[in-house]
């Protein structure tokens, strides 16, 4: 049996990147935000303690840059991440657009280590994004 079912030539690119990211042992990433606080005026005199929320991203594919070796330089990888499950994400957030949800993003957690992001692209094709590429670098752990 065959699917039929109409569709438009521009959501094919968003199609074949999930496809691919599936087919590439792709994996989840989790988001660290600041969660929503319900009193302001507390959260600002530090009388309510600040939340998080994690929020699941998926597919999503995650490659180590080429390094230019440098004596105590930090390791660039890069995150594949598909345009469909940061959509579903924006519409569940009720955020204005995807830049605005990477902005807000304290960390990326993928197989349990954590990462900033440094700088965010978008891969566009039939004037659609399909696919975003965070550039990323690993979180140091402070001490305190």
């Amino acid at each position: 049996m065959s699917d039929t079912t109409p569709r438009s030539p521009a959501g094919a690119p968003q199609m074949l990147a999930d496809v691919l990211l599936r087919s590439v042992a792709g994996t989840t990433a989790l988001l660290r935000m600041t969660g929503a606080n319900a009193d302001t005026n507390m959260s600002e005199l530090g009388l309510v303690s600040t939340t998080f929320a994690e929020v699941v991203l998926s597919p999503v594919v995650m490659r180590k840059l080429r390094p230019t070796w440098q004596e105590g330089s930090e390791s660039k990888w890069e995150l594949l991440v598909s345009a469909t499950g940061v959509a579903q994400q924006v519409s569940a957030l009720d955020l204005q657009s995807a830049q605005s949800l990477f902005a807000m993003t304290l960390a990326v957690t993928v197989a349990g280590q954590e990462y900033l992001i440094e700088s965010v692209a978008a891969n566009e094709a039939f004037g659609q994004v399909y696919l975003y590429r965070l550039l990323l670098r690993e979180a140091r752990q402070q001490a305190v």
